[in-house]
């Protein structure tokens, strides 16, 4: 069983038998705001969070595309991207779930420690407990789509197949 006692609410920490939260917490290495950068295609980035935002823009507008990639934070990744949503790939929202997938099998294959903690959350259900994301996450009404870590469950899955 894993044990922690410092989470965002006191719902999470009453739930904390039920299924493993990463955002901000000992599992912060399945975040993708965590620093473990990675190659995915030739390209080196810094956070999942860099090459997520930044694939938003291949082919469509390579400018922007660098640009994120070379940012500093995975909070400037983002928002880079935000402001510049006009010019993403016209067919995201179908490929962004695969695209996710394969940033975090780079990132889990690049990372010994990653797959270790991956492979700790044995199976318990994987959120990502952010209250700011109800597709990718649980978001603030705990009734979000979870798609970040229902990823991280199947690839959990294929590790100890």
């Amino acid at each position: 069983m894993i044990v922690s006692d410092n989470y965002r609410d006191i719902w999470l920490a009453e739930k904390v038998e039920e299924f493993i939260g990463f955002y901000n917490r000992e599992f912060f290495c399945l975040d993708n705001f965590s620093s473990f950068g990675f190659v995915y295609g030739g390209k080196y980035y810094q956070t999942v969070e860099h090459g997520y935002q930044s694939l938003k823009f291949k082919g469509k507008a390579p400018e922007i595309e660098e640009k994120i990639i070379k940012c500093y934070s995975a909070y400037e990744a983002q928002k880079i991207a935000h402001e510049n949503i006009d010019k993403q790939v016209d067919n995201w929202d179908e490929i962004k779930v695969g695209v996710m997938e394969e940033l975090l099998r780079a990132k889990l294959d690049q990372h010994p420690y990653v797959k270790q903690k991956l492979l700790q959350t044995e199976n318990y259900l994987i959120c990502e407990d952010s209250p700011k994301d109800s597709f990718w996450g649980i978001g603030r009404d705990r009734n979000g789509r979870n798609e970040l870590g229902k990823l991280w469950m199947k690839l959990r899955k294929e590790l100890v197949s």
